[in-house]
């Protein structure tokens, strides 16, 4: 039974949208996805990290892919989306501009990301997927989440 449901998620992905990128992040990494969540400052903390949010009595942390990625700010009118991820024994929340379907895209090939694309989002991402539509951008969540070396002088 466990090997059925993970043939079923293993090509499906939550998509979302950061400016004008279609990201994708496998299923089984993701909990829940939310509207904007109130959040507290973190001083100190890495610009990336936006706050933490108290999801149902646990605290996680929230990471605006748009600043990890340096992407322009959000329009003041448009709130962030909430895509908690299960990411190193921890659950964190990517924020996000606007969430997507699920899609399965277990038939399309894994291919290398682009060398024309910024090396900003090369480092987050694992490949692309090329759909009838759009360019989707697998997103590797650890690696996006990752904003410690900074925070701690780059230690692993």
């Amino acid at each position: 039974m466990t090997a059925t449901a993970t043939a079923t998620t293993a090509g499906q992905y939550c998509t979302f949208w950061v400016d004008d990128l279609f990201f994708g992040v496998a299923v089984d990494h993701v909990q829940e996805v939310l509207r904007h969540q109130p959040m507290t400052d973190v001083p100190r903390a890495h610009e990336a990290v936006s706050g933490l949010i108290n999801l149902r009595g646990q605290i996680v942390t929230a990471v605006d892919l748009r600043v990890r990625l340096g992407l322009p700010d959000r329009e003041d009118d448009r709130l962030p989306m909430n895509v908690i991820v299960r990411s190193r024994g921890e659950i964190v929340s990517i924020l996000v501009d606007d969430i997507g379907d699920v899609i399965d895209v277990a038939d399309l090939e894994l291919q290398s990301v682009p060398s024309t694309m910024p090396a900003v989002v090369r480092d987050v991402v694992q490949g692309v997927r090329t759909l009838p539509h759009a360019i989707l951008l697998v997103l590797d969540a650890d690696r996006a989440l990752d904003v410690t070396p900074e925070i701690t002088g780059g230690n692993p």
